[in-house]
């Protein structure tokens, strides 16, 4: 485990394209597997909903790592561009920083919902934090989470 050591920052416009060529490695294989790879397609769709003011850069060792958005919808909160330095994967950074995210939703009593691609690994991580899945379709798998209950001690 590799959990030590990294932090967020607020993310801000310059960050844009650092995220974009990041989305574009990490999601490769997956959208390669589904037929759905576009080198310049992935990384404009980042462009495109890129929002600075709802997203956290991960950095390890004071270097940029990745990213996260927590972006309020009318009933529930979107997990977006969660996306890791794929040589930090499986290293318990992700996972830290999801635990820290659900942690204040469910204060909040927030729900959280996101998608992700079909056959994706990240799949596991969503399910060992709570979400499950609302609907599936070719190449996305819709995924929701409710606020946890608050120990009655």
């Amino acid at each position: 485990m590799i959990t030590a050591g990294w932090t967020t920052r607020p993310a801000s416009a310059a960050d844009v394209e650092t995220v974009a060529e990041l989305r574009a490695v990490v999601l490769r294989a997956d959208l390669e597997r589904l037929g759905r790879y576009d080198e310049h397609r992935v990384r404009q769709r980042l462009r495109d909903k890129f929002a600075a003011e709802h997203t956290s850069v991960i950095e390890v060792g004071g270097a940029f790592a990745g990213c996260v958005t927590l972006r309020p919808a009318e009933d529930a909160h979107w997990l977006e561009n969660f996306l890791l330095a794929p040589h930090l994967h499986g290293g318990g950074i992700g996972a830290a920083v999801l635990a820290g995210l659900l942690e204040r939703c469910d204060r909040d009593g927030i729900a959280v919902r996101l998608i992700v691609l079909q056959g994706s690994p990240a799949r596991r991580l969503y399910e060992r934090h709570g979400f499950t899945v609302e609907s599936e379709d070719a190449a996305d798998v819709f995924m929701l989470r409710t606020p946890a209950r608050p120990d009655s001690r």
